[in-house]
């Protein structure tokens, strides 16, 4: 691709703005107004003419919506796309192609994998002994490493690959990332769950071949995954009736 290159002054304005990419979100254009703002320094380098700038920050500013974290890939790929003097419409598809798919990594892989794995290990470490304040910040730090690295990555690659990002993207293989996360979660919600119990006395009389079998259960989900769950879901509810069952018969 040929044009103008960003200058590192603008991509880093742009970069620390996209934290606020939700401080306008309405119900109208949603992050729309983030987004211009984020993008208004490489556009103020881009396009020195009043009208033309007003012009740019007018499209920008249209219904955009995505996940913030990730929003930084959809930024940077503009950016590179303005920089390179593409067709306005042009840009327009791409933001609208791009939107939904990072919305959906991202909210599988921030809120339903990073997120609750870092408070999970926090709180083993608390369960465990560590003073509160100690597994705060250890949730604190482990969450907002990834968070900000997740950010810086993601502006990069989009201001390098433009509208080639997909390609990236799917190289890169967020999803199977998330679902490694997760498994390390389910990991720690064994560990947080079996201290808690013992440290109740939940365990206390419970027989070895239950322990062992609840041992097995927890080791076939983690290995298993979704795959799982259906007969699992099936053994679980012809215990419960079979043990009414004989309840009810007694």
């Amino acid at each position: 691709m040929s044009g103008a290159p960003v200058p590192r002054a603008a991509r880093w304005s742009a970069f620390l703005r996209s934290f606020t990419i939700q401080g306008s979100w309405n119900y109208h254009t949603m992050m729309g107004g983030g987004f211009a703002f984020a993008l208004l320094p490489v556009l103020r380098r881009l396009r020195r003419d009043r009208q033309e700038l007003e012009k740019a920050l007018a499209r920008h500013v249209e219904h955009f919506n995505t996940h913030p974290y990730l929003s930084g890939i959809a930024l940077g790929a503009v950016a590179r796309l303005e920089a390179d003097g593409s067709d306005p419409a042009l840009v327009g598809r791409f933001k609208v192609a791009i939107k939904g798919p990072l919305g959906g990594l991202g909210d599988n892989l921030v809120w339903a994998a990073w997120l609750p794995t870092t408070m999970l290990l926090g709180l083993v470490l608390w369960a465990v002994g560590a003073p509160p304040w100690v597994a705060v910040v250890v949730f604190l730090a482990l969450y907002n490493v990834g968070h900000l690295g997740l950010r810086l990555w993601g502006f990069d690659v989009g201001l390098r690959e433009g509208t080639e990002v997909a390609g990236r993207l799917r190289e890169a293989a967020l999803g199977r990332h998330a679902e490694r996360i997760i498994r390390v979660g389910c990991v720690a919600l064994g560990l947080l769950s079996g201290e808690l119990l013992v440290r109740m006395g939940g365990l206390g009389g419970l027989p070895g071949f239950w322990s062992a079998l609840a041992g097995a259960a927890f080791v076939l989900g983690l290995l298993a995954g979704l795959r799982a769950w259906r007969p699992a879901a099936l053994a679980v509810v012809g215990a419960v009736a079979g043990i009414t069952l004989v309840g009810w018969v007694a």
